[in-house]
């Protein structure tokens, strides 16, 4: 029973501390003035901009386009294929063909994964900045601006862009999946740059190239590549700028089949469990920053617990004969839980203003609806996660890509200057 206390003690401060992280940007006018990207001035610095590929042909060319059609006259692209992969090498090469600044990098590496992909296409980048993109992003045209502004202007040696997700209305779980991105990159990662420590994002995010040469690219055996990488960095002492601007966000969708959300979320769960049990993170400068990882990394799996504890406080309260201050008790996580359940309908309403869309009252319904469910299944991808690690099952599940976030109405991608 007291085991049972310490752990509801326990969610209560995940809970209390999630809320913190989500309203962080908005807490103040100035800490909401830091959120977008500085405005854009001449350009300066060249890049190289990463986007590994597979098993990607019907939604690379779009990607593709999208990144030449940057109003930044110096930069390069780099399609990262497999041996294995011939129907994506085709269509990249024909992008080659067809575009100078495209180059085609063919990975033989096995077994294959993003990191792997990403190392063997770093030391053919001839920019000073390497951005990774994915295969079916939507990239604001005027990005790489604003980004080659905010490397000069914040003298960051890595800079976090926003990532979007936008299909909300794809399934049941779209929405509260695109939700947790738009706090994670609008609020969460700002509050973690500020205080140096933070998981990198997996795309749009850009680092000085002699600096990702030096701490030796990614770590292929990790599942969370971004995250591990962001750590690294942050052992380096690298500063780390985060911007949010709604034109300015990449593009993406959310996995089109619940099976596909939970492989995508044990990966990122099993990636923090690698990270975490790798130990980079204890070399970091100070006891308050490794506390701060520790925690950030054990934290997928303390909130699945939290989809499993409450129910069973619903049980205990209705067939257990205990205490009843001890089943009340056992409630405290709900009103921090619940606080956050009303900011997410507020963040809603501000993803809605912010991007132009038209939330409708029956997509608020579905958001509080679907609380309790979604929980259920992000625990069952950190429990999948922790039986694939325990053993030993370290394949890169792949998400799959079928393009539903194009198309979608409201703020015009690339319409920032």
């Amino acid at each position: 029973m007291a085991g049972y206390l310490v752990a509801t003690l326990v969610l209560f401060g995940v809970a209390v501390s999630t809320l913190a992280w989500m309203v962080d940007s908005w807490r103040t006018p100035r800490a909401r003035g830091q959120m977008p990207f500085p405005v854009a001035d001449a350009p300066q610095l060249t890049f190289s901009l990463l986007v590994p590929a597979r098993h990607e042909e019907a939604v690379l060319p779009q990607t593709v386009h999208r990144l030449l059609q940057q109003d930044h006259p110096w930069l390069e692209v780099l399609v990262i294929v497999g041996h294995d992969d011939p129907g994506t090498a085709e269509v990249a090469h024909r992008l080659a063909a067809e575009h100078p600044r495209v180059r085609v990098v063919v990975d033989d590496s096995e077994p294959k994964n993003k990191p792997r992909a990403l190392n063997r296409a770093l030391p053919e980048c001839t920019g000073q900045i390497v951005g990774v993109f994915d295969a079916e992003d939507e990239v604001a045209t005027d990005l790489l601006r604003h980004v080659d502004t905010c490397f000069r202007t914040t003298r960051a040696h890595v800079v976090q862009g926003g990532v979007q997700l936008m299909n909300y209305r794809s399934s049941w779980w779209a929405l509260r999946n695109t939700l947790e991105y738009f706090f994670w990159f609008a609020s969460r990662l700002h509050f973690h740059a500020r205080n140096g420590f933070i998981p990198l994002g997996g795309n749009t995010v850009f680092v000085r190239t002699d600096l990702l040469k030096m701490v030796g690219g990614w770590d292929v055996a990790c599942l969370a590549e971004d995250c591990e990488l962001g750590i690294r960095l942050s052992v380096a002492g690298a500063k780390v700028a985060v911007a949010y601007s709604p034109q300015l966000a990449t593009r993406e969708e959310t996995p089109p089949t619940l099976g596909g959300l939970v492989r995508q979320r044990s990966r990122w769960n099993q990636g923090y469990l690698q990270v975490l049990r790798k130990g980079e993170w204890r070399r970091l400068p100070t006891l308050g920053r490794r506390m701060m990882a520790r925690y950030l990394l054990a934290m997928p799996f303390v909130q699945a617990l939290a989809g499993v504890l409450l129910p069973l406080s619903l049980v205990t309260m209705i067939v257990v004969k205990a205490p009843v201050l001890f089943v009340l008790a056992t409630f405290v996580p709900l009103v921090p839980t619940v606080a956050t359940l009303v900011m997410e309908v507020v963040g809603l309403a501000e993803f809605d203003r912010m991007f132009g869309l038209d939330a409708r009252l029956r997509d608020y319904a579905k958001l509080v609806v679907g609380a309790v469910p979604y929980q259920l299944v992000l625990s069952a991808a950190a429990v999948r996660a922790v039986w694939r690690e325990l053993r030993g099952e370290g394949g890169w599940e792949k998400t799959m890509h079928v393009g539903a976030h194009r198309g979608d109405v409201g703020v015009s991608v690339g319409s920032a200057r």
